[in-house]
Order: C-alpha cells, then sequence, then structure tokens
C-alpha cells in the first residue's frame, strides 16, 4: 500500500465551485498512472472484495474502468461497464447519477435478474454515484455481493443509511490544501 498512500500524499489539490479535490491517477488518469501503483491497487481489491461466485464486476465510466479492467483480467471474472450514453438495447436501465459536482443519466446494460456483481469504483466521496448504481442494481434483480472503492475522501456519504458496507483501499480527507491519511487501510 505504500505506492498508493504515497501517491496520494503527492497529489496536488484543485478546486472546483468550492469543492476541494486531489488529482490522482486513480481518479483522474492524471498524472501518468504507473503500472507498479494499478498492481499494488488491483492485489488488494483481490483480497479484499468478495469474489465467491461473482459472476460479473460493474463499474461507472469513467475512472472505474482501467482498474475494473485490470481485476477483471486477475479473476476472469467478465466486466460491465455503466455509461452515461443511452443505448436502447433490450434490459437497459436508467439511472440518475449525481456526485459533489455533477448529475448525469447513466445507463445499465447486461445485468441481469440474479446475477451476483461486485460494484467497483475509484472514490467514494458523496456516495451519490454507488448509491444510484446500487439502488438499480436492485431494481433489476441483481445481488450485489460486495461494495469496493480504492479511495474513500472522508465525510458523510449516501451509503452510510443503507445495507451497503463499503470497503476502501485507503481513506483520506483534504486539510489545508493538502491530502491527509485518515486511515491507511480503509474500511472493511
Amino acid at each position: 500500500m505504500d505506492k498508493l498512500k504515497q501517491s496520494l500524499l503527492d497529489a496536488p489539490i484543485i478546486e472546483k465551485d468550492g469543492y476541494h479535490y486531489f488529482v490522482h491517477p486513480i481518479s483522474d488518469g492524471i498524472p501518468v498512472l504507473e503500472p507498479g501503483l494499478l498492481r499494488e491497487i488491483v492485489i488488494q481489491i483481490i483480497r479484499k472484495a468478495e469474489l465467491e461466485d461473482v459472476d460479473k464486476i460493474v463499474t461507472p465510466a469513467a475512472m472505474g474502468i482501467h482498474i475494473s479492467t485490470a481485476v477483471s483480467l486477475m479473476t476472469d471474472i467478465p466486466l460491465v461497464v455503466i455509461r452515461k450514453r443511452e443505448y436502447g438495447l433490450e434490459g437497459e436501465v436508467a439511472l440518475s447519477q449525481q456526485t459533489g459536482y455533477s448529475e448525469n443519466e447513466m445507463y445499465v446494460n447486461n445485468v441481469h435478474e440474479g446475477d451476483r456483481v461486485l460494484l467497483l469504483d475509484d472514490v467514494l466521496s458523496t456516495g451519490g454515484t454507488m448509491k444510484a448504481i446500487t439502488e438499480a442494481l436492485e431494481h433489476i434483480g441483481a445481488d450485489v455481493a460486495d461494495v469496493v472503492a480504492v479511495i474513500k475522501k472522508e465525510g458523510p456519504n449516501e451509503l452510510d443509511d443503507t445495507d451497503y458496507d463499503v470497503k476502501t483501499l485507503i481513506n483520506v480527507d483534504v486539510q489545508d490544501g493538502e491530502v491527509v491519511i485518515t486511515d491507511e487501510h480503509g474500511d472493511g
């Protein structure tokens, strides 16, 4: 976990509409994502996540894709990407995604009733995206085996009052213009 911790401590902080957030290779693709960092994260996810009998990894576009692809390659579990584009395919389910700084429609395809899924994303901040996705997955009738985020930004989030205990690899806060590690082992 040394690479992840150090990369977060080195992350620049930017402000957008009064919302302070860190710029990081996992959450933004900037600066360059080193293979060693991605490898470290994937190994930790595989160790921490409930993967038994999981049929599909589900991730929202765009910044969950690289992590989920790497986990899929290591576990042979197929990957479903929730897109911000409507395709109109049979069984497509729309959901409204709200984050700390934006609101979008997103669309789930290829997740079916009875599918056992791992929901995987880069950062848990407000929890708006993950809550909307878990609700859509419940509506479909999928079984959410586990919910994992690489990085958790401290503070209340919309999953706090749900039945989902999100597992994280590292928890951080942004204080006085820098990233502070609040739990270097994350939750779960």
